[in-house]
């Protein structure tokens, strides 16, 4: 099975949650690196690209957090996947 080791989304947020909160809450679910850059401002919102990196990344999870703070994922502009190796296929 694949694993989720890279991803990059478009996500827009309220001003509130700031964003380290939201990045601390994203790094909470899976002990995950979270790279979050603020792309536009405006009154009401902001919009962040948020990079997750780990071994395997839980993406419902991370959706769950963002949607529970109040934040909506537009896009996934960028993903990396890496093959599990199987000690079956080598016999």
């Amino acid at each position: 099975m694949a694993l989720l080791t890279r991803v990059l989304l478009d996500v827009l947020k309220p001003h509130d949650p700031s964003v380290l909160d939201l990045a601390r809450a994203l790094s909470d679910v899976g002990g995950y690196r979270v790279r979050v850059r603020v792309l536009e401002m405006d009154k009401n919102t902001e919009t962040l690209e948020i990079e997750i990196a780990a071994d395997a990344i839980d993406f419902p999870a991370v959706v769950q957090v963002i949607a529970d703070l109040g934040a909506s994922l537009h896009s996934i502009d960028e993903v990396d996947v890496e093959g599990a190796s199987s000690d079956a296929a080598t016999d």
